[in-house]
This record gives structure tokens, C-alpha cells and sequence, in this order.
């Protein structure tokens, strides 16, 4: 069977044809997905009275029908036990509906706390809750506690629906006899570990909540380790039991049209690092998931290697590998600068150095955060405050130009710390099921969505910045420096979309060299940007019940944003989608891969405390043989010594994007990186795969392994 790629690369197998097969049935058939389609969710109608009802008690009734109610669902040669088989899950809702409405909402954008249930299982979840309510002294919050417990026998009833299903059915003694203990119990093994890590996740998915899986080989590898040592296992046994884990989690994939793809639900997984004690955390598990997502292609996954300065290059060469056939699936981390901010800022180091992200690549530390983020485009302050809809104030200076824009976009940052202290100090809706795997909900007896988390975070973050960088750039040359028109002469070209002067837009557009291209006077103005925009939020920070860390990131609003945004300075018209995240805008870097490293580098991106995004596509001939791959590891080393935050690489050919967008049916696993996420390129509608086609095109890029680049 194949699976398709962006790159002609030839994969290796090394899973049985079993396994292929389920990963076949799930990736290319759909099976599963559409089969979760067939049931939306629980009625609650039957329920006596249930409009009187607290919202807490209409949640645990809700929660409590979906565990005992959704359909079991075992798949034919399953190792790993346990499904979200409600559809109205995978439209981000908890699925039960009382006289056809939607009850509730529910939580993304967050990593819970597999290690306790690991360690402990569910029981010594119920026995913490038992312990935490008999000590609380406060009336108020023994409903919480209730609900706490009453989850707890959700979660419980549930398993045994599955194990009584599993007992009954030909085939599964080995799945039954796995599922018996854990997640009841800590786990004694590597496939314990593993089906309690999935059973666990799954229970979340099936209330509707869209959870992170954080450090996966930090989780598991130990365990591993020690039933290799003992030989209760082999290497090719555990890929076996870690590719089922993987196959399962395509289960919501049905392979329609879903405007920005079928795979957004913020499943990431995060490999290798070092642990508290500052040791590299790399194992066998870490080798292992990148075998797996090789050979299958699979992409609803999508993974961020933390690398450092001594990452091992037997790493850097395997993710390499992984990365030329393209897809997008792996991204990389820069794990000393994040801990260098991340400390910084105010984590203790024992928190910081557990760092995963949110389910797309903000950074935030799992299983003690609730994280939501607040984005906003720079481009657009600048274009309808700053220069008040190109009727601009006679500003004399760029210099007092580049300040009024500072002043607005600093009453932006305001405007969102007051409305998300405002939003948090009204919110009350009920989410036990994810504070029952977050710290320290049960013990400080709140919610997730109250402030029961270690951290709350709220992270404005800017987007439109290269295309801010590049019109403020414009402006100080053409208007300030080289004074070819005046501002108010190029304020009424700018407000007729360059009709008037298409010599100067094309002068804008050709001969001025952008931020991506190592320009140090364009690159330093979006650091400039970035360094005032971090300002901003630090003189809040403190100052509400929330840490107020900032961001950078456009998640493919630049397509939402587009319709609203006015012609650009650098010489873009009306309406067109322009950069995504803090990568360069489309058709501004004429030059390398390293050129575009070296522009975003030259920020202070350790002020970005969650993040600051940059994307880069490769040629598949330039990433082919040794040399491509020798290339690849430079880029990637290149991005750490220059002080990189976040990369995600895809490998693009922009001729089988558009053969692609002709005959979907020929490519229906053909996955592009879209931003914290992977997409059957398929399944996006026509705006979304426009975007990456001319993203991929703008930023297809020679990569060399240059010394020079490697060690600045």
C-alpha cells in the first residue's frame, strides 16, 4: 500500500502487515472516522427535571450518559484498547444535547498530567479527592468535589464496558487481560503504559475536550527500558503495540472538507530534551515514534523535537529522515533558549525544564496550565489607527511614525488584558473531566477554568509582523530616506490600492530588500517591534489573575484578516493573504533557507515567552541523498546557535500541491504542515490549500549546511 507524501523518498517498512493494514483502514479508508460520525452524541431528555439543575450537575449527568451510553467500538486486530466514538467530539463540544441543543463546550489548547495516572491510576485519583474533601473547610467547594468523584466513576464505568466487551469478544484475551489493571492502577510495563496513556486520552476525546500528549518518550521510556533489560519484550514488539497507539489516534478522520483540515485536534507529541536531573531524556520510545510516523506517514500527530547544542547526531540525522519525505510532521524546538525564557520569565526551573506545549507549539508546562492565547494583527493597527486608513497625520519623522504605532498597538495589549480579566472573572463553566487530570485542581478544590491550575495564562499574541516590519520598512525608504514621494503623496496612492502608480508599487515590490532576506536595517525593525510588543505586556503582567506572556503567531488568520486590510506599503494590494506566523511574507525572501533563519534569529525571541513561529519549506531536491540530509542537520543546528524558537520544516513540491488541488481523490493522504498543525492537504478548502500553495512556492528554499551558518 501506499502512503502519499510530498517527497518521492522511499519509506521503509519495518511494521507487520497487520499494522498496516489498520493504519490503511483508518488513514485511507476513513473506516473509523466516518463510523464516529454515525452517532453525534447522548440525549439528556429523559433526565428529570434537568432544566432546574445546577450546570455542574447537568455536566456530570452529561458526563456520566456519554460513559455509560457511547458506543464500544473495537477494531479487528486492535493492541490498544479504548475509542472517542462520539461525532459531536470532534466538533469541540461535549456530545450530549438535551432537546437537540449542545450542553456544553468543551477545553482544548492544553497538555494534561499522564504521568500521575501512570503512576497511580484512577483509584489513587479518587483516594486524592476523598483525602481533599474531607480536609476542606470551605462549603463552597464541596460541589466540585462531588463532581470530582462522580467523573471518577464515569471514567470507571466506562473501562469496565470495555473490559466486559473485550472479555466476550474472540480474539482479545492479550487486549482484556492489558486493560485489567491499568488505568485503574499504575502501570508495571511498557504496554500497560501505553494503553493506559491511550485509554485515558481517549476518555478525555470522548467528553469532547481535545487534549495534548506532551513528552511521550519521557513517559514511556522507562518502562521500556526495563522490559528490554528483562526480555519481556523486543524493539519490534513495542513498535508494534506504540504504531497501534498512533493508528488509533486517526479515529476522527473522516477525509471531508473541513476549511482548515480534518487533523486539528491538538493531539502534538513532544520527544527528547533533558529531564530534571539534566539528562538528555532521548530513548529507544524516541526512535521508535519517528520509525512509526515514517513508515505509516502519519500526520494527526504532529511533533516537535527538542534539540540543544549537544544533541546527539544520531537524533539529528533520524529526524532529518524523517522530515525529507515530507508532510510537516516534524518540528523542532530550541530547548535552551526556552528555558532561558521560560526561567526568565518566573517558572522554577523544575517546572521549566518539563516543557511541552498546548496541543499546536505554545510553549506552556503540562498538566499545571490552563493557556488560552488572544491574537491580534499588527499589520492592521498599522494601516487603520496609525495611519488612520491612510489618512495619515503629517508625521515628520519615522521615527515619530514608528511611535504613535508603538502607543496603538500598546493600547491593543491593554484592551486585551481588560477584556480576558473581565471574561475570567464571569467564567463558571463546568469542565471536570479535564481538572481531574490537571494540578492542582484537587487540591486547591477549583476548577481548570476557574484558576485551580498552577498556572492560568493568557498570551496576546501579534500577528502580521514581517508584513508590519515591511510596510514601516517601505515607508522609511521611500518616504524618509530616498524621498521619491512624500507620506501624504504615498498615503493617497496606498488608499487607491496603487492604482495610480503602479512604477511605485512595482519599486516597492523589486527593489527594496524585506525582512527573510538578512537585511540587518529591515530585519532589526521587526525586532524592534517584537521588543515593544513584549514591553507592552510585561507592564501588565502581574497586574490581573493571569500570567501575560507574549506570543507571536498568525495560525492562518492572514486568510480572515485579508478581506479587512488595506493595500500594503511594500507593495501588496488589497485583500491578499500574506505571512503566517513570524515567517517572512510570500515572495519577499528571494534567498536562502539560512537567509530567512538569520532574519528571524536577529530578534530576542526568549521575550516571546510562548513562542514565536517560523516556517520553512524545502525542495525535495534539495534535501535528497546524504548531501540533502547533512543540509537538513545544518539548518537545524544553524536555528539553534543563532537563538531560533520554534521551526517547522515541510518539504514541498508545489507541483504536486496543484495536481493535488486538481484530483483530490489520487492524494488523500497527502499532508502539508498548516501551522501547529498537519492537514490532508484534501480535506482544505480551496482558500486554505491557495495559502500553502503560494506559501510553499514563495518559500521553497535552497538549504546548505554552510560552516559559517552552523557557527556564528
Amino acid at each position: 500500500m501506499d502512503f502519499y507524501t510530498s517527497s518521492k523518498t522511499e519509506r521503509p517498512v519495518r511494521l507487520s502487515e497487520a499494522t498496516r493494514l489498520f493504519a490503511y483502514e483508518s488513514m485511507y479508508l476513513f473506516k473509523y472516522g466516518i463510523d464516529t460520525e454515525k452517532c453525534s452524541g447522548v440525549s439528556l431528555d429523559g433526565i428529570e427535571n434537568f432544566e432546574n439543575l445546577t450546570p455542574l450537575e447537568k455536566y456530570d449527568l452529561a458526563v456520566s450518559e456519554i460513559a455509560s451510553r457511547a458506543p464500544i467500538r473495537i477494531c479487528s486486530g486492535e493492541k490498544v484498547s479504548g475509542a472517542a466514538t462520539l461525532g459531536a467530539a470532534i466538533q469541540h463540544l461535549v456530545p450530549a444535547y438535551y432537546k437537540g441543543t449542545p450542553v456544553f463546550f468543551s477545553v482544548s489548547h492544553l497538555t494534561t498530567d499522564y504521568e500521575t495516572i501512570l503512576r497511580i491510576g484512577y483509584s489513587g485519583l479518587r483516594e486524592k479527592i476523598n483525602l481533599a474533601a474531607s480536609a476542606c473547610t470551605e462549603p463552597e467547594k464541596l460541589p466540585f468535589y462531588k463532581s470530582l468523584e462522580q467523573t471518577v466513576n464515569s471514567f470507571e464505568i466506562w473501562h469496565r464496558r470495555y473490559l466486559s466487551a473485550l472479555k466476550q469478544k474472540h480474539g482479545c484475551e492479550e487486549n482484556y487481560r492489558n486493560l485489567c489493571r491499568v488505568p485503574e492502577y499504575g502501570a508495571r510495563n511498557f504496554f500497560e503504559a501505553v494503553q493506559s496513556i491511550w485509554f485515558t486520552f481517549a476518555f478525555l476525546r470522548l467528553c469532547g475536550n481535545w487534549p495534548g500528549i506532551g513528552r511521550l518518550d519521557w513517559l514511556l521510556g522507562e518502562y521500556l527500558e526495563k522490559d528490554l533489560a528483562d526480555g519481556k519484550l523486543t524493539l519490534d514488539q513495542a513498535r508494534e503495540i506504540l504504531a497501534h497507539f498512533f493508528i488509533k489516534g486517526c479515529e476522527w478522520i473522516t477525509g471531508k472538507s473541513s476549511g482548515s483540515g480534518d487533523a486539528q485536534h491538538y493531539q502534538n507529541i513532544v520527544l527528547s530534551g533533558i529531564g530534571k536531573d539534566g539528562r538528555d531524556v532521548t530513548n529507544e520510545v524516541t526512535y521508535l515514534v519517528l520509525d512509526i510516523v515514517e513508515e505509516l506517514g502519519i500526520s494527526d500527530f504532529p511533533i516537535t523535537v527538542r534539540i540543544n547544542k549537544n544533541t546527539d547526531e544520531r537524533l539529528l540525522r533520524r529526524v532529518s529522515e524523517v522530515i525529507r519525505h515530507g508532510g510537516g510532521v516534524i518540528a523542532v524546538y530550541n530547548e535552551e533558549l526556552i528555558l532561558q525564557s521560560l526561567t526568565e520569565y518566573g517558572y522554577p526551573y523544575s517546572d521549566a525544564v518539563n516543557f511541552a506545549n498546548d496541543g499546536c507549539w505554545e510553549v506552556q508546562i503540562p498538566g499545571k496550565t490552563n493557556f488560552s492565547y488572544v491574537p491580534f494583527d499588527a499589520l492592521a493597527i498599522l494601516q487603520k489607527q496609525t495611519l488612520n486608513s491612510y489618512d495619515a497625520p503629517g508625521f515628520a519623522s519615522f521615527e515619530e511614525l514608528y511611535e504613535h504605532f508603538i502607543a496603538d498597538l500598546e493600547k491593543q495589549v491593554q484592551q486585551i488584558h481588560q477584556n480576558k480579566t473581565d471574561e475570567f472573572l464571569r467564567c463558571s463553566a463546568p469542565c471536570t473531566v479535564v481538572s481531574l487530570f490537571e494540578n492542582d485542581c484537587i487540591s486547591r478544590g477549583i476548577s481548570y477554568l476557574e484558576g485551580g491550575t498552577v498556572y492560568t495564562v493568557v498570551s496576546p499574541h501579534i500577528g502580521g509582523l514581517a508584513d508590519a516590519a515591511n510596510s514601516l520598512y517601505a515607508i522609511k525608504k521611500i518616504v524618509f530616506e530616498e524621498k521619491l514621494v512624500s507620506l501624504s503623496e504615498f498615503m493617497a496612492v496606498l488608499k487607491q490600492n496603487w492604482a495610480t502608480d503602479e512604477a511605485l508599487r512595482q519599486y516597492a515590490l523589486k527593489k527594496i530588500t524585506y525582512y527573510g532576506n538578512n537585511n540587518d536595517e529591515a530585519d532589526m525593525i521587526a525586532a524592534r517591534i517584537l521588543d515593544d510588543f513584549a514591553l507592552a505586556c510585561k507592564k501588565l503582567d502581574g497586574k490581573g489573575p493571569f500570567l501575560f506572556p507574549p506570543g507571536v503567531s498568525t495560525f492562518g488568520r492572514q486568510i480572515e484578516w485579508a478581506p479587512n486590510r488595506l493595500a500594503s506599503p511594500h507593495g501588496r494590494k488589497q485583500g491578499e493573504v500574506l505571512s503566517g506566523n513570524l515567517s517572512p511574507t510570500p515572495g519577499t525572501d528571494k534567498e536562502s533557507a539560512t537567509s530567512i533563519v538569520a532574519s528571524y534569529c536577529k530578534a530576542d525571541l526568549k521575550k516571546q515567552v510562548t513562542g514565536a513561529a517560523l516556517d520553512i519549506s524545502l525542495l525535495p531536491s534539495t534535501v535528497s541523498g546524504e548531501d540533502g540530509l547533512e543540509a537538513v542537520m545544518g539548518l537545524m543546528m544553524g536555528f539553534v546557535h543563532l537563538g531560533g524558537y520554534f521551526m517547522q520544516i515541510d518539504v514541498a513540491d508545489t507541483k504536486i500541491l496543484k495536481q493535488a488541488q486538481e484530483h483530490p481523490e489520487q492524494f488523500p493522504t497527502l499532508s502539508v504542515r498548516v501551522s501547529g498543525w498537519n492537514a490532508r492537504f484534501a480535506t482544505l478548502n480551496k482558500e486554505w490549500q491557495d495559502m500553502i500553495i503560494e506559501r510553499d512556492a514563495s518559500h521553497e528554499s535552497e538549504c546548505n549546511g554552510d560552516s559559517a551558518f552552523l557557527h556564528p
